[in-house]
């Protein structure tokens, strides 16, 4: 990786020299074709300045040969490429000067209609007309010499240079310069790729590790890298601590699977081989505890599955328009007989009838406090209080609360955990451990949220509010 990202930070310095170096060249000699094509202009006009001082100098001598003389004495300083001399006849076609025929003879490169398109500006007089034909310019100017040449007025200069290259010795320091930049270039992406490339090679190497079981391994950081690459190392990290909490939840989740469904599983097989050995002659109790611990295993696998269906979303909903009292009164009442038996009573708080319209579904709200009651049940002292109000417009409100011991402030996110018991008070053996987590699913499946608040009291206990939407603000 490191060297292919060294190989195309060099490519990509040596493309933009290259694009550069094209781009100077013809800006170059672009320019330099349109500064030839201005010194013509200047040349013809100074040609044409010094061929009327000398014909009207020496007017008494031939004046076609005066000119053909000037010419010649200024064309090697000039340094024209092709010359010609040109006259206008007054019915508007060229002649040449020094070799009059039918065929005008113009330097290389250049036409007649090239001429002929821009008679009008020769005929005025004065006025230079100049092009360029890829690297040749050429310039043209008419002037009228005190002497008619050859019998005529109008004379026309036509003078033409190739413009040189532009390049010169610039182009071996260019080549210098860009052979430097390529090494400084390589040196550079060489440092640049290790940097980039040795932070996510390591990156790399974590993950490999985090794939095959190594939770521990955690990607290096140091205050030099930048910050991009710290954020990626810091998040890989992160990941890693999440699986390793993941996986110490679900071994501590199995762990405590195993000793819930270990101690009904030894009653029952005791006294079974009780049973069938003769070793107790009381058949009543031996059943009744037999009987017991299969509910309490049934119980388990029930909410077991439960929690499995509610975790993958293969559970349903029926949801209607629902008094969130009526069916929170229901399910507390329910257990009445077994909060009697165990000396604890229920208390209700719950609003008038008709004030809590909500949405949801009857059997799983039913199902949610259920699971709250037994819970309380576990841990109450004397009593457990049941209540629905209106918080706010547009939410409900159900809880449960108990007079128990509490539960620690930084235990209360870890309640809806799988199996979490409180680190102050054992509790009763009622329901599977499961139930505060059936709850937390069922909730948000719902639409609702669901907390924990302790102590509520000055003896402590615990409440587990239940946040539901209105049936109005549903409908609207």
């Amino acid at each position: 990786m490191r060297r292919r990202l060294s190989l195309t930070i060099v490519a990509m310095v040596v493309a933009a020299l290259v694009f550069a170096g094209l781009a100077t060249l013809g800006l170059t000699v672009l320019n330099s074709v349109h500064q030839t094509q201005a010194e013509l202009v200047l040349d013809a006009k100074d040609l044409a300045k010094g061929i009327e001082t000398v014909v009207a100098t020496d007017r008494h001598h031939d004046s076609l040969k005066v000119l053909g003389t000037t010419l010649g004495l200024l064309n090697s300083p000039l340094k024209l490429q092709g010359e010609a001399v040109l006259a206008i006849t007054p019915d508007g076609s060229f002649v040449n000067l020094f070799s009059p025929g039918p065929t005008l003879t113009l330097p290389s490169g250049l036409s007649a209609n090239l001429l002929e398109s821009n008679l009008q500006a020769f005929v005025v007089g004065g006025q230079p007309v100049s092009g360029r034909i890829g690297r040749l310019a050429w310039a043209a100017l008419s002037f009228s010499p005190p002497v008619p040449v050859a019998g005529l007025q109008t004379i026309v200069v036509v003078l033409t240079r190739e413009a040189p290259a532009g390049v010169g010795a610039a182009a071996e320091w260019f080549g210098l310069a860009s052979l430097l930049t390529v090494i400084v270039a390589l040196v550079a992406a060489n440092r640049l790729g290790h940097r980039i490339a040795r932070p996510l090679q390591q990156t790399e190497a974590v993950t490999r590790r985090i794939a095959t079981g190594d939770l521990e391994a955690r990607v290096p950081v140091t205050a030099q890298e930048w910050p991009e690459l710290v954020s990626l190392a810091n998040s890989v990290n992160q990941m890693a601590a999440s699986l390793a909490r993941a996986q110490g939840t679900q071994r501590q989740f199995l762990m405590s699977v195993s000793h819930d469904l270990r101690t009904p599983l030894t009653s029952i097989r005791g006294f079974a081989e009780a049973l069938s050995d003769g070793a107790t002659t009381d058949v009543t109790y031996a059943a009744g505890i037999i009987g017991s611990s299969a509910r309490r295993l049934e119980r388990l696998v029930t909410d077991l599955l439960e929690l499995a269906k509610l975790e993958s979303g293969a559970f349903s909903l029926h949801s209607g328009t629902l008094d969130l009292s009526d069916v929170v009164t229901q399910a507390a009442q329910a257990f009445e007989p077994a909060a009697g038996g165990l000396g604890l009573s229920i208390e209700l708080e719950t609003a008038a009838t008709g004030e809590v319209l909500c949405v949801a579904d009857p059997d799983r709200v039913g199902q949610v406090v259920a699971n709250l009651v037994e819970n309380a049940l576990k841990y109450a002292t004397s009593r457990v209080t049941v209540g629905t109000r209106r918080i706010s417009d547009g939410w409900l409100e159900a809880f449960v609360e108990d007079d128990g011991p509490g539960i620690p402030w930084a235990d209360l996110e870890r309640v809806f955990e799988r199996l979490y018991q409180s680190r102050l008070s054992a509790g009763r053996e009622l329901g599977s451990g499961l139930g505060l987590a059936i709850v937390d699913e069922l909730v948000k499946a719902m639409g609702g949220k669901v907390r924990a608040e302790s102590p509520t009291g000055p003896n402590g206990g615990t409440r587990v509010v239940v946040v539901l939407p209105d049936a109005s603000s549903v409908s609207g």
